[in-house]
């Protein structure tokens, strides 16, 4: 099985861009490419210079255009959001930490911005679907001087502020140590339901499996990791897959096969025992129960409840090698979520691995400790898994530079004793 065809019999999507159009809307328009005989594949052929305008000023302009609608969407999500969640004491308290919050980290995010517009690292908005907000962001080292693996990521956000360009920092410095990211978008509340979801992150997934050696990934090496609510998403929509497949049925893009591993952090896998914990934190439990799709659906959105199922087979035995992550001082989610689904797998026969952070509460392992920069767990054993086997790959490693400090410590420590997570 060549790396420019990961999978027999399926219907190949070639990639598309997406363009800011004057108004500021994006605008997909196909990729300009050509078939190699030789390789077997399309190819990007190089764009045509559009004589008496700098490519520098073309791409400055854009580059704005870009930032404008980005912060036009992400203020819209927030006030989506507040509508929903309505405007009580407790939430008027946990809007004004969450301002102090962002304040705080603020030099950290300004950086993190500037290389999210501005980087040529960064493909953003890539078209990989038909729906709205059926979009996706490349994140990829350096030197492309052979196919690099691949992670699949979805991003949190409650289910109803969940973004692209909040895995830019897991981007970047997965980028640094020669891994591609993808950052999955998908329909939010009350855009879509989970079930919308789930059918973005699959479309993505697909599209990623399909397509990605065409910007240098290896197709052979693709994993797949969700954060928060995105582990969620992520964690239905993998194993939605392999019960499929254990049902032999026809329409497959993508397959479970291709995942190497899956990486759940701070995520929640039985809903049924979470609606109450989230009402009791101000996720009231008829908005949550219209973004499941009703209480009848907890238990059909539930990976630990469903794999029990005896009606999907063989499907646990497809499952990839499931790593789930977890801080012991998480409030938002509780480190019990993790390891009641990991107990579960195990206990059916999957390769599922628990890993517990002493004292790390829900944004500690994805955000504050990024920031930190130096060296920490989480992110070490995430790059040696994905780079095990790769003697080159892992001897880099060794001797890479710890990653650059972003914010001072003092700020971090008020900001995570301040966090409304």
């Amino acid at each position: 099985m060549s790396s420019s065809d990961p999978a027999p019999n399926r219907n190949r999507s070639f990639g598309t861009e997406a363009k800011l159009s004057g108004n500021g809307q994006t605008d997909a328009k196909p990729l300009l490419s050509r078939y190699s005989s030789s390789s077997g594949s399309f190819k990007q052929m190089p764009r045509r210079r559009v004589p008496g305008k700098p490519d520098m000023q073309r791409s400055y302009s854009r580059d704005i255009g870009h930032a404008a609608a980005e912060t036009y969407m992400i203020t819209r999500l927030t006030i989506t959001l507040l509508r929903y969640l309505g405007v009580g004491y407790r939430w008027i308290t946990r809007l004004a930490a969450l301002g102090f919050y962002a304040a705080l980290l603020m030099p950290g995010f300004l950086q993190v911005a500037y290389y999210y517009f501005f980087s040529s690292q960064v493909r953003r908005s890539i078209v990989y679907g038909d729906q709205p907000r059926n979009r996706l962001d490349l994140y990829l080292p350096k030197k492309l001087d052979g196919p690099k693996p691949v992670v699949a990521f979805v991003t949190g956000g409650a289910w109803i502020i969940g973004y692209k360009a909040w895995g830019c920092l897991l981007g970047q410095q997965l980028a640094e140590r020669d891994i591609i990211v993808a950052c999955i978008d998908y329909r939010n509340f009350p855009q879509g339901t989970i079930g919308d979801m789930v059918a973005d992150a699959s479309q993505g997934i697909s599209f990623i499996c399909n397509n990605i050696s065409e910007y240098g990934g290896d197709p052979n090496r693709i994993y797949l990791m969700g954060q928060s609510a995105g582990a969620h998403i992520s964690a239905c929509t993998l194993l939605e897959q392999a019960i499929r497949e254990a049902k032999g049925e026809e329409g497959i893009s993508w397959s479970v096969s291709q995942i190497k591993a899956y990486f759940g952090l701070s995520g929640g896998y039985n809903l049924c025992k979470l609606v109450d914990h989230f009402n009791n934190r101000g996720l009231y439990r008829a908005l949550f129960l219209s973004m499941m799709e009703g209480e009848e659906s907890l238990q059909s959105f539930s990976p630990e409840l469903r794999i029990e199922d005896p009606s999907i087979g063989n499907a646990v035995s497809l499952l990839p090698p499931i790593i789930l992550f977890h801080g012991t001082a998480d409030y938002s989610i509780p480190s019990s979520a993790s390891i009641d689904f990991a107990a579960a797998l195990q206990r059916l026969g999957a390769q599922a691995e628990l890993i517990l952070f002493d004292g790390k509460t829900h944004t500690d392992l994805f955000l504050q400790d990024p920031l930190r920069g130096g060296k920490d767990e989480m992110f070490s054993h995430l790059v040696a898994v994905i780079h095990a086997g790769d003697e080159e790959a892992l001897a880099k490693d060794a001797t890479a530079p710890p990653r650059r400090r972003l914010v001072p410590e003092v700020l971090l420590r008020m900001a995570s004793h301040i966090s409304p997570f």
